[in-house]
């Protein structure tokens, strides 16, 4: 299990990223004060993988206007990210399901980098 360090965007210019390369279970602390923080993943592997992420005291009622009522305890998926492809996740978006310890699972091979303005 790997601990998935962020990269800082502070600053001007360009910055070398940190990529790590997912296994059957690593972490990441997500910081609510840090604005605008991304996941950026991409799949090098020949099959389509779906990452699933989930925060250990994630609420199982999130009330969703105009939808009604979301467990996030079960965690955040992806779906289906194909081989070859990339996806981006602004975590601000999904912070409901960034409470706890935050394990991501079920997308070894994966590679991943964390974006953070801070």
């Amino acid at each position: 299990m790997a601990t998935i360090t962020p990269t800082s965007l502070a600053g001007a210019g360009s910055r070398a990223v940190t990529e790590f390369t997912l296994t059957a279970s690593d972490t990441f602390a997500y910081d609510a004060t840090s604005p605008a923080s991304l996941l950026y993943i991409r799949n090098p592997t020949a099959g389509a993988l779906t990452l699933t992420i989930t925060g250990s005291t994630a609420s199982a009622a999130i009330p969703v206007p105009g939808y009604g009522t979301v467990s996030a305890a079960a965690g955040f998926s992806t779906g289906a990210i194909p081989a070859g492809q990339a996806r981006v996740i602004p975590l601000d978006s999904i912070n409901q399901y960034l409470s706890g310890a935050i394990t991501m699972t079920g997308a070894a091979g994966l590679v991943a980098s964390f974006l953070k303005w801070a």
